[in-house]
Formats: structure tokens, C-alpha cells, sequence
């Protein structure tokens, strides 16, 4: 487990049926004494965050497309669920307007479930769980289901075409799924992913595109445009303010 200074991460990873909706539960805390501050960094995932502070309220962030600063307060505790996008068609029953660069503030019993019903971590992932597989429905959209499967194997850099020759769907049709729903287009989404995938080999201080990117050029563009820094800077990530990176799982 990553550890960092007077900062305690745990996640674990949700087992099927679930895996094809939710990234991970984790949860974040600040022991310290001193406000930390973090940079979060897309990707490709939606956050619902759990107050454990007044006002009880449940915190969706969407799509980011930029870096985000943000600062973890001293005792500060955060339980949270990522999701996938697929998430959005069956386990929620609002429809939100974009989900790009937002957040909304949802009622604390919006699940039917508040944090003075979680007495540790792995009963939040527990409780949260049977919540989630009791709101599945008996059936899937098939082509859904697989996009997003081949999506997040690939680390974004499957080809639209094939990906529509592989779930019969059409790529326009794909294309109008993603901007309606999401607020977001199947490439843009995919250049995300693909910055996600990249977090391992820049922590471990490899600067060179191994995700399909065009060519180094290209590489440092998104990584500036995600970031806000270079990949040298973000591989070094001082004072483990991007979080994402401190908090990636040893191999």
C-alpha cells in the first residue's frame, strides 16, 4: 500500500458483477497536523464522495479535463466510489446534465444509505456493494457493456472503427451515445484513458510515449494539457501533490 507522510490511502477493487461499473472503493485521510495540498488529474473516472462533516451530502464530480488543486484539511477523512461510465446508465436514477468538468451535490440518503451507517472501511465497501448489485437490472445493453470492456482493456487506444466492427454498433451511433450522455466525444475520452494508462510508466520515470500517441510532441502536449506540467515534472511528482500517482498500488 502506497504510504505518504501523515497520509493513510486504502482501496479495493470491486469483485463481478460490479467490475464492469465501478472502478474501485477507496477511501483518504489526513492524519497530519498540516493541510495538504493535492492536484487531481483526469482519468476517466467519476468520483461520488461521502461527507462525514455537516452538511451530510453526497458529492459527484464528473469528467475532469484539466488539473483540478485542490487541499486535503488536517484530520480530514474521504470514503469514495469511482466509477466507469456505464455506472451512469444503471445505477443512478438522475439524468445529469454534462458530467464534464462538474459536480453535484446530492441528498445525503440518495442511495437510501448516509455515512452514520458506516462504522469502517470495508463495511462501507461492503454496504455500498449489495447496495449496487440490488440495483442491477436483469439486463444489459450488450454493445454497452462491451465497448466499454474493450475501452478499458485497450487504455483507450483501440480504434473507434474496431470497436464498432467488434459490438456491432455504428460509430456515429457510438459517437452520439458519448456527447449525449456524457457531454464528451469517444476521442476525447479515449486520449484520457490513455494519459490514465500512462501513470505507471511515468512514476517510474519512463518520459516516452508507450500509449499510441503520435510521437514525443504529442505525448508532452497532453500531459501539459491534463497535468499542467511536463511528463519530467509530473514523474516526479514533488511533495506527492499529484495524488493519483502517490496513491498508485505497488506492482
Amino acid at each position: 500500500m502506497p504510504t505518504m507522510t501523515g497520509i493513510d490511502y486504502q482501496e479495493i477493487k470491486p469483485d463481478a458483477p460490479l467490475s464492469d461499473f465501478i472502478d474501485s472503493f477507496w477511501m483518504l485521510s489526513n492524519h497530519s497536523d498540516q493541510e495538504k495540498p493535492v492536484i487531481i488529474v483526469p482519468d476517466g473516472r467519476i468520483d461520488l464522495f461521502f461527507s462525514f462533516q455537516e452538511p451530510y451530502e453526497l458529492t459527484l464530480l464528473g469528467l475532469g479535463s484539466e488539473p483540478s488543486p485542490t487541499s486535503l484539511t488536517p484530520g480530514s477523512r474521504l470514503f469514495a466510489v469511482s466509477f466507469k461510465l456505464l455506472a451512469i446508465d444503471y445505477l443512478f436514477d438522475r439524468k445529469f446534465p454534462t458530467l464534464v468538468d462538474s459536480a453535484y451535490h446530492l441528498p445525503p440518503d440518495y442511495f437510501g444509505i448516509t455515512t452514520r451507517d458506516f462504522q469502517a472501511f470495508d463495511h462501507f465497501c461492503d454496504v455500498l456493494s449489495n447496495h449496487f448489485i440490488s440495483q442491477l437490472p436483469a439486463t444489459i445493453d450488450p454493445r454497452k457493456q462491451n465497448l466499454f470492456a474493450l475501452l478499458y482493456a485497450s487504455g483507450g487506444t483501440i480504434p473507434i472503427q474496431a470497436i464498432s466492427d467488434t459490438v456491432n454498433w455504428s460509430s456515429r451511433q457510438i459517437n452520439r451515445y458519448f456527447n449525449q450522455r456524457f457531454g464528451i466525444s469517444l476521442k476525447a475520452y479515449c486520449t484520457i484513458l490513455r494519459f490514465r494508462a500512462s501513470f505507471r510508466q511515468l512514476k517510474e520515470g519512463k518520459l516516452f510515449p508507450e500509449q499510441d500517441f503520435t510521437d514525443q510532441s504529442h505525448f508532452i502536449k497532453n500531459v501539459r494539457k491534463f497535468a499542467g506540467v511536463t511528463p519530467r515534472e509530473l514523474s516526479k511528482n514533488e511533495n506527492d501533490r499529484f495524488i493519483q500517482f502517490s496513491t498508485l498500488p505497488k506492482k
